[in-house]
């Protein structure tokens, strides 16, 4: 560890904060219906667009119709893209006559961009068109990112509104996700990344004689627009099988630390935006700084062990382990990604993290364990903090002998009962396909390594399904019916099946009448708070992971400083 590397952590953690207060503002007066700059231009066209598909501004839904709406809407959008994957061959914009999709991959590739993971068991720049790329993937990098934005501000209005039954219309705030954050957010940071080098065209591939003689192909497309709404949605699916660590998607330092903040920076600036329409700023930076804590110590330990390097390689690793990183970035940016991306649900990656030590790696697959609610995704993050920090309060609550409070909502049984099903679904579906590739032949087909570190490879595979997250330990061949099938129901498990009871709770809470703080009721702005969350986050949302990871990455270290690889 050196200071430039540390010094480049804080600055990030700086320039991150700043970014915080006035994003959050902004999107609390969007989903509050106050005045923006970008109102003469948006509601125009979002008025037309209501008035087209019959959508009343007025009618609010609740919690049933809130979730029964978003299932539709993703429901259709999973058909849309299946179908046009089966038929991309025949559609246009297909310059170098790709093939049609396999039926099992096309539903693996379906599900993953509707669910936010963007899990890629395909080679992007040899198997998908530019109609695909265009009307399908980036497409659903919005429309995923807007569905998280969306429940995640319906979730806000359980603790803000009081004794209704209604969490706001669910087309109402999927429109304004796309057209008030994301559109904007994306276009500014698409022209950004075209004036530093990444391609955004139309072309039929080049191809380059090599020194050598040999022909080298060199792909083109719209990469640019595909790259904005990756990182500033949390998607993290990559236009070439390299993903960031390409230099078509990030080919200089200034874009490497303009996709770290884009990663976080919707769901960072959530918070913020959960203090106001609460109207108490400080119970959002409570939660903020809940998760810069862990994500803070998840970067530190990542850093330490990587610019050690490899014990084995005692006095032939210099400067630290640089297996598998672009030189462009060095051991402290790709540590400080690892950890942002798998800290937020985006599958993005500047390295690859079957290539960091088993200490270096374990915080990426950690972090993903929790739920990723570390930031987390655009939305999905931060509705799945909000439970935790009911659970805290509930936990509180029992120590001290009283009904537990939570911005003066009641926790009782019936959110209790929602929260912790919401919360053991994630551990449930990575254990059970985890252990179902272990034991059979197509399974165990998967992983290119063995011993602890193949198990790793198998065990990230379905913790990145589940939780949404979408990257790879890049070690395991996840182009088998096997693991197409079996990833994909854990993509699908892993989004919807938290949102319903999160909604459920959601649904609960706006209900009950908000009751005025009183000497016995627990603060939640101060730091003794934040350590409680923590601790539970740690406890409940970690522990249950702990056989998992001792059969893994930390048996794989011990093995390793005796002498032991694989």
């Amino acid at each position: 560890m050196t200071l430039s590397g540390i010094f480049q952590i804080i600055v990030y953690c700086i320039v991150l904060i700043l970014l915080i207060k006035p994003l959050g503002l902004y999107m609390a007066r969007v989903f509050n219906h106050e005045f923006t700059l970008l109102d003469p231009i948006l509601c125009p066209l979002e008025k037309l667009f209501y008035k087209l598909c019959g959508i009343s501004l007025k009618k609010e839904h609740d919690w049933i119709q809130y979730a029964q709406a978003m299932l539709v809407f993703n429901l259709i959008g999973v058909i849309v893209l299946y179908l046009i994957l089966r038929l991309q061959n025949i559609l246009p914009f297909n310059p170098d006559k790709f093939l049609a999709i396999s039926p099992d991959l096309a539903f693996n590739i379906a599900v993953s961009f509707v669910s936010n993971t963007n899990w890629q068991s395909y080679t992007g720049e040899n198997t998908i068109s530019y109609f695909t790329e265009m009307l399908g993937f980036t497409v659903q990098n919005f429309l995923s990112a807007a569905t998280g934005i969306s429940l995640a501000v319906a979730f806000i209005r359980a603790f803000s509104r009081e004794q209704t039954s209604t969490l706001g219309n669910f087309w109402v705030d999927v429109v304004r996700s796309t057209l008030w954050i994301l559109l904007p957010l994306s276009f500014a940071l698409s022209i950004v990344f075209i004036f530093e080098g990444v391609p955004q065209n139309l072309n039929s591939y080049v191809t380059a004689r090599t020194i050598e003689g040999k022909v080298h192909t060199i792909p083109q497309g719209p990469i640019a627009s595909r790259e904005s709404i990756k990182e500033i949605g949390t998607n993290g699916g990559g236009f070439l099988n390299a993903n960031s660590a390409h230099p078509y998607e990030n080919p200089t330092p200034l874009t490497n630390l303009l996709q770290m903040l884009a990663i976080f920076l919707i769901g960072a600036a959530l918070t913020n935006t959960f203090g106001r329409m609460v109207k108490d700023e400080r119970q959002g930076w409570t939660l903020f700084v809940s998760m810069l804590a862990l994500f803070l110590i998840g970067v530190l330990v990542t850093y330490f062990y990587e610019a050690h390097g490899n014990p084995l390689l005692k006095g032939l690793c210099i400067g630290g382990n640089m297996e598998g990183k672009e030189v462009r970035f060095g051991i402290v940016d790709s540590a400080l990604y690892s950890i942002i991306t798998t800290c937020a649900s985006c599958g993005a990656v500047n390295s690859m993290h079957d290539s960091f030590l088993p200490l270096g790696g374990i915080f990426s697959l950690i972090n993903i364990m929790l739920g990723e609610i570390i930031v987390g995704g655009v939305g999905s993050g931060f509705y799945g903090i909000l439970l935790f920090a009911i659970m805290a309060v509930f936990i509180a609550g029992l120590m001290v002998g009283r009904t537990p409070e939570y911005l003066g909502k009641k926790i009782e049984t019936k959110e209790m009962k929602m929260t912790v099903l919401a919360i053991l679904i994630l551990p449930l579906c990575v254990h059970c396909f985890s252990a179902l590739a272990c034991i059979t032949t197509w399974g165990i087909q998967g992983p290119l390594n063995k011993g602890p570190h193949g198990f790793s490879e198998i065990i990230y595979a379905f913790s990145s399904a589940s939780g949404n997250n979408g990257s790879a330990f890049a070690g395991i061949n996840a182009n088998t019916f096997f693991y197409n099938i079996t990833t994909g129901l854990a993509m699908l498990i892993g989004r919807f099946l938290v949102i319903v009871p999160t909604m459920a709770v959601a649904g609960s809470l706006v209900r009950k009448k908000i009751i005025p703080s009183s000497s016995g009721t627990l603060p939640t702005t101060d730091l003794t708070f934040v350590i409680l969350l923590i601790l539970v986050i740690l406890t409940v949302g970690g522990l249950v992971y702990f056989p998992a990871l001792s059969l893994g990455p930390i048996v794989e270290h011990f093995l390793m400083i005796n002498g032991k690889t694989f």
